[in-house]
């Protein structure tokens, strides 16, 4: 089964987003950072989301976010499938923070259950066998909505369509430049039809 190590966000400044995700996450391997100027403007095509156990968790990682200096993209709210809210980073990356249930059963913590990554695409089916051929096994799979892919390692891997994704973080799918995101995953190196690049663990380290 194909594992994913962790993502690599590309900033402007890494000191002060390092800064920001100690303070915000606490993500530890599965986030790191690199800087790059690379041109970039609008939504990146992917989201960051967080899968906690409960709303009072959900509330205590977006007020530690909000308060390091994170924008409120969407107020953490029920809704039909939880509990949920949506922030951007000062780096510019979109984080979805998440719970299934409704309902608190303990006290609040900022213990992260699950890390997914989202990528927005144009054609959620041909991506799909993109990845397929490239080795990954799918999960779950909702026609040509939504991919979830089976992975081992600490991040996740999802398929979204890219305008679908845009409205769920609450931003215009409208986008140029760089993605500013690198996978780190034993089926790289390449780079998928929407310019999404992977790369394997020894080249990452090498970089």
């Amino acid at each position: 089964m194909t594992s994913i190590a962790s993502v690599t966000l590309e900033v402007a400044d890494p000191a002060a987003a390092g800064r920001f995700y100690s303070t915000a996450f606490a993500l530890d391997d599965r986030l790191r950072l690199r800087a790059s100027e690379a041109p970039t403007s609008g939504f990146r095509g992917f989201t960051l989301s967080l899968v906690v156990a409960q709303p009072a968790d959900v509330d205590a990682l977006v007020d530690a976010a909000v308060q390091a200096g994170a924008t409120t993209l969407k107020p953490a709210a029920k809704s039909l499938w939880g509990y949920g809210g949506v922030v951007q980073a000062p780096d510019g990356t979109i984080w979805q923070i998440a719970s299934s249930s409704k309902k608190n059963t303990g006290p609040a913590t900022r213990q992260v259950d699950e890390f997914v990554l989202l990528l927005g695409v144009e054609d959620v089916k041909a991506t799909k066998r993109f990845y397929v051929d490239h080795g990954l096994a799918v999960g779950k799979s909702f026609g040509g909505k939504y991919v979830e892919f089976a992975t081992e390692g600490p991040v996740k891997l999802a398929l979204y369509k890219r305008r679908g994704l845009a409205k769920v973080a609450g931003v215009s799918p409208d986008g140029t430049g760089s993605h500013r995101l690198t996978i780190t995953g034993d089926a790289g190196p390449f780079t998928d039809p929407d310019g999404f690049a992977w790369t394997t663990a020894s080249e990452d380290a090498s970089v």
